[in-house]
């Protein structure tokens, strides 16, 4: 197993490491565990409207992998088939 296994930054990101690919074409993007928020947080206006819920009322949120991208922003990130069985994992 290489040390750039996603197997190996799979587990450098579930204790804090941001990790990133050197075969991405953008720069500055990397993935996170982003926690969430397993005693709940109020629901927004946009996420009571997505989900049928009440603005305000206390919505769960599980813990998931996010990516910034490379203009900054976030979205919630799954990994590609390509992207588990690549050998260019790094922590950044």
């Amino acid at each position: 197993m290489s040390d750039n296994d996603f197997s190996i930054a799979l587990v450098n990101v579930k204790h804090g490491a941001k990790i990133a690919r050197a075969g991405w074409n953008a720069g500055g993007q990397f993935v996170v565990l982003q926690p969430g928020y397993p005693d709940g947080v109020p629901a927004n206006a946009n996420t009571a409207t997505a989900f049928g819920v009440t603005e305000g009322e206390t919505v769960r949120i599980r813990p998931y992998l996010a990516l910034r991208t490379a203009d900054g922003s976030i979205v919630p990130w799954a990994p590609t088939v390509s992207d588990v069985l690549a050998d260019d994992w790094r922590t950044v």
